[in-house]
């Protein structure tokens, strides 16, 4: 179900396909979908029509602040402080300008806001009562020959293909088209959910420091590494540029490595020395953790072993 001043404003702005759908209460996790379902906006009744949509990148729950840093006018306003006054008016409080509550934050990608002339009558057996969503099956007949029109009114003419008994969840690409890709994430998603699956530290550090904390790709996306939580570190800015340059490892156990070349090249790097073989902080959720494969490919590629 879609706020209409929502929507309009990012109708508009068909340039922001990569969206923050946010809810006003942290709350509890989006797990709906998985990283890479349909998920399509529908207007409340009487209006009652599907006015577009795109795929599901990623929850978190952030800070206003944090939101507006990583998503501004994406958030379907124009400013933080009229953010600020929308979630006081969902929440039937006001908030201050001090005050930094943190709201759900859904992320869809690859988003598309249909011309009026375009909408959808609403999905099947929709209720008038329900406020939030709904969730369909696409291998049942009935629903998936709505949502196949849906589809390809998203991705074009690959969605006359598509086997809708199928799982989105198989690896690698998926009916032909990039955007149907599961586990990818756009890239301010992947930044909100590597920040929010390492609960704001740095994973070998510890530090807190939010303006020195990044978001870093174990295999980057020019070597074929993807916007993936599974291939994400959320490391402080001076461990982000050694592990990229190969100075530091993570092994597949998950523990610290640390290139000989640091000490041979510029006579440093003693602290991080004595933490070799520690194991560094991951995500609670073990799908989440580094992914294997990835931490091989870094080691074999990019770690100065000798």
């Amino acid at each position: 179900m879609t706020d209409g001043d929502w929507y309009r404003f990012l109708a508009a702005r068909p340039e922001l396909d990569e969206v923050n759908f946010w809810r006003p209460a942290g709350g509890r996790a989006f797990r709906a979908l998985a990283v890479g379902e349909p998920f399509f906006f529908k207007t409340h009744f009487p209006e009652n029509r599907v006015v577009g949509g795109g795929f599901f990148s990623g929850f978190a729950a952030l800070r206003l602040s944090e939101a507006w840093e990583l998503f501004g006018e994406a958030n379907g306003v124009e400013s933080i402080d009229r953010m600020r006054g929308r979630i006081g008016r969902y929440r039937r409080a006001p908030i201050g300008l001090a005050e930094d509550p943190e709201i759900g934050c859904v992320f869809i990608r690859d988003t598309r806001f249909f011309p009026a002339s375009e909408t959808a009558d609403a999905p099947p057996n929709f209720a008038s009562n329900i406020v939030q969503g709904k969730g369909y099956d696409l291998s049942d007949d009935v629903e998936s020959g709505y949502f196949r029109d849906l589809l390809e009114r998203l991705v074009g003419s690959v969605a006359e293909s598509l086997d809708l008994t199928q799982s989105w969840h198989r690896p690698g690409p998926v009916y032909g088209d990039p955007r149907l890709v599961p586990q990818r994430m756009g890239q301010q998603s992947f930044k909100a959910v590597v920040l929010n699956a390492y609960r704001g530290r740095c994973a070998i550090t510890g530090d807190r420091i939010r303006p020195v904390l990044q978001a870093a790709h174990i295999r980057p996306l020019p070597a074929g590494g993807e916007h993936r939580l599974d291939n994400g570190l959320l490391l402080r800015s001076d461990m982000h540029t050694l592990y990229d340059k190969g100075y530091l490892g993570i092994d597949p156990q998950h523990r610290l490595l640390v290139s000989p070349r640091l000490r041979a090249e510029f006579g440093n790097g003693e602290a991080l020395y004595a933490r070799v073989g520690e194991p560094i902080a991951v995500p609670e959720q073990r799908v989440d953790r580094p992914n294997r494969e990835f931490l091989e490919w870094h080691l074999a590629t990019v770690y100065r072993a000798v």
